[in-house]
């Protein structure tokens, strides 16, 4: 089975979002309703575990950029499920700052500044597999000092110089690798169905406003709201 996750909205607001899973047919299998403030991205796994749970298989799973975060990665893989998401750009191009001021030398294994001064040692920060890792290479500070382009740069007083770049995890770079396939382009294409389905259920049956306060109100609403797009979803393809 394939299937789509979404969420209503990634903005702050006062409100609540829905969750929902749906599968190639359209049909929404699960809906997990929070308050707006809940992270979309931890939502997967109990959006995949509710939908195993009523003997749906899930083989892919197509959804935004909130859903492809590290956990999610390694729980799909574990579970012989493809993650249709793209990584996050901050992740798929690093966290560099000013990046146009430092080149990588290959050769050495350094960073160069524009002011062709390398990098005198590197050493790497973090744990391997936990949390964010990076690489901090040091300059000779007493060049830094005298540096023309120390301005914006250097800290004056400061006792180091560093640029930093962040390492990747295995995770990341097998997503990667898999979002630049015709595969994965091919699939994400169809994001859209879950974009339509978010708008049906807002502009034709209200679900654009909570009609009650309270996470048990939304709730009601929205099984209410689900299982009638369900029900016509069904009858079109009995037809």
């Amino acid at each position: 089975m394939q299937w789509w996750v979404n969420k209503s909205a990634d903005s702050s607001f006062f409100g609540y979002k829905t969750h929902i899973a749906m599968t190639e047919e359209r049909i929404i299998t699960v809906a997990v309703i929070t308050t707006g403030e809940k992270n979309d991205g931890k939502q997967l796994q109990v959006l995949i575990e509710k939908s195993k749970a009523t003997g749906m298989e899930v083989k892919t799973v197509i959804g935004d950029t909130a859903y492809s975060e590290k956990d999610n990665i390694a729980y799909t893989k574990e579970n012989a499920i493809e993650l249709v998401s793209k990584l996050n750009p901050s992740i798929t191009h690093g966290y560099r700052k000013h990046e146009e001021e430092f080149q990588f030398n290959k050769d050495a294994g350094m960073y160069v500044c524009k002011a062709g001064h390398m990098a005198i040692r590197k050493a790497r920060n973090g744990k391997k597999g936990v949390g964010t890792n990076q690489v901090d290479t040091f300059f000779d500070v007493e060049k830094c000092k005298r540096c023309p382009f120390k301005d914006g740069c250097y800290t004056e007083g400061a006792k180091s110089k560093t640029y930093s770049v962040s390492i990747k995890s295995a995770e990341h770079t097998e997503q990667m690798a898999f979002q630049e396939s015709e595969y994965f382009k091919e699939k994400a294409k169809e994001r859209y169905k879950v974009e339509a389905k978010k708008s049906e259920l807002k502009h034709r049956h209200g679900y654009d406003v909570a009609t009650s306060s309270g996470l048990l109100g939304m709730e009601l609403q929205g099984a209410m709201a689900i299982f009638t797009v369900n029900l016509k979803r069904i009858l079109k393809l009995m037809k």
